[in-house]
Order: C-alpha cells, then sequence, then structure tokens
C-alpha cells in the first residue's frame, strides 16, 4: 500500500489557505491545510458541502492558486508557477472528472476522448481508454444515445488517455443513481489499479470512503481527520 514509508508523495501541500473577498467580507475557504497524495493511492476527500474539498482539489490541479502556503507536485512547487507553467501541468500530468460530463454533443464516445489524445505526447488509442472504462462496444454512439452513467466514463475515459499520474474527481457520482454510480466508481477503481494512477475522490456520501486506500475528512476549511482503511472495498461490495 503507497504511503510514506514507500514512496515520495506525488504531491505534498503544506499550510494551504484560500480567501475570497466577498464584498466587506473575506471567506476563508481552506484554513491551513497539509495533504499529501502517494503513487498508485485512491484517496477519498469527504466532508459536507462548504467544507473545503472542491477547493483543495482545484489547487491540487492547477485550476486555482493558494492564497498561502505550498503544493508541491513532484519537483514543481504549483504557488510558484506562472500560468503558462500551469496550463502545461494541467495538460499532462492531470486528469479531471466532474459531476457533469462536459462532453461535446456533436462528438461520438470516440471522438470526445480523441480530443485529448490528439494534444497529447504518449496517449492511450480511444478505443483502449474506452475499453478500460467498459465501452468498447459504445465508440460512435454520440452523448444523446447513452445513460447519464455510460456518458461519465466516457468522461472518465477521456480524462485518462493522456496517460495522467493524478485522476482529480470531483464528486463523479453526485448526478447519478446509486446503481449507475457504482458503476462509475467500479471504472475508477479499475484505472487506479490496473494503471497505477494517484486518484483524489471528493464526495458527501460516506459510503464511498470504504473504497480508498486513505480518508481525509475536512469540515470548515480544516482537515480533521485522516484515516488509512485496513481493507479497501470494491465499490460492489459498499452499503449505501
Amino acid at each position: 500500500m503507497a504511503g510514506p514509508a514507500a514512496a515520495a508523495p506525488v504531491f505534498a501541500a503544506r499550510g494551504i489557505t484560500k480567501r475570497y473577498p466577498m464584498g466587506e467580507l473575506v471567506v476563508e475557504a481552506l484554513r491551513g491545510v497539509d495533504f499529501d497524495l502517494y503513487p498508485g493511492e485512491l484517496v477519498v476527500l469527504l466532508g459536507p458541502s462548504g467544507s473545503g474539498k472542491s477547493t483543495l482539489l482545484n489547487i491540487l490541479g492547477g485550476l486555482d492558486v493558494a492564497t498561502s502556503g505550498h503544493v508541491v507536485y513532484r519537483d514543481l512547487d504549483l504557488t510558484e508557477a506562472d500560468e503558462a507553467g500551469l496550463t502545461a501541468y494541467r495538460r499532462h500530468h492531470v486528469g479531471f472528472v466532474f459531476q457533469f460530463y462536459n462532453l461535446i454533443p456533436s462528438l461520438t464516445a470516440r471522438e470526445n476522448v480523441a480530443l485529448v489524445t490528439e494534444i497529447s505526447t504518449a496517449p492511450m488509442t480511444p478505443e483502449g481508454a474506452l475499453e478500460l472504462v467498459g465501452l468498447g462496444h459504445r465508440l460512435d454512439h454520440f452523448p444523446a444515445q447513452l445513460s447519464g452513467g455510460e456518458q461519465q466514463r466516457v468522461a472518465i475515459a477521456r480524462a485518462i488517455a493522456k496517460r495522467p499520474e493524478v485522476l482529480l474527481c470531483d464528486e463523479p457520482t453526485g448526478a447519478l443513481d446509486i446503481t449507475t454510480g457504482v458503476v462509475v466508481l467500479e471504472a475508477l477503481d479499475r484505472v487506479n489499479r490496473e494503471l497505477g494512477t494517484a486518484t483524489a475522490l471528493i464526495t458527501h456520501n460516506a459510503a464511498i470512503a470504504e473504497m480508498a486506500d486513505r480518508v481525509v475528512r475536512l469540515a470548515d476549511g480544516l482537515v480533521v481527520s485522516v484515516v488509512r482503511n485496513a481493507v479497501r472495498r470494491s465499490p460492489g461490495d459498499l452499503q449505501w
């Protein structure tokens, strides 16, 4: 199991704060967060709405910049990187999966994934990425011909096709029913296990925590606990 004794972290975040001015008020989304993500592990970030989960994930992904503190990806300090550096980082090293699929309606599943593979240096084939998430038989279907769970799996295939070292998932099952959500989680679990992609997954659903190597709980912009699961359950065994 990945951890401090096994390897250096992919991410090392220290003292992360994020403040948003709201008129005369300042909202503190993060108030001094430390966070590590190790190669090959799957971490669930658990907490209620407004706890800072998405803000932390956006900072890790280079979509936002911390107000203070440091986030180091390998040897790159993201808090010191300029916009060109962050763009290159996002393009080459990170895959994103969001609650909403953001597929292009006029393109097939294969073509949606190819948008990423065409600008990557050593990508998977679109067909290989879709096969990995169980959609090898739906290559030429358009988003409107796919269920919500299938569309989310196309989004996962698109995210992993460039072979990112890190996969960041923000409520990937939030718009899905339980049965469909399990299928999507199984796809993420398979990507993590078979490709060794370090994965951070945001959820407010405590049941999902059991599929993780580690569970990081956030509340009010702070990390309140970090627990390592003795047994990592498969998504199909989760008790919803």
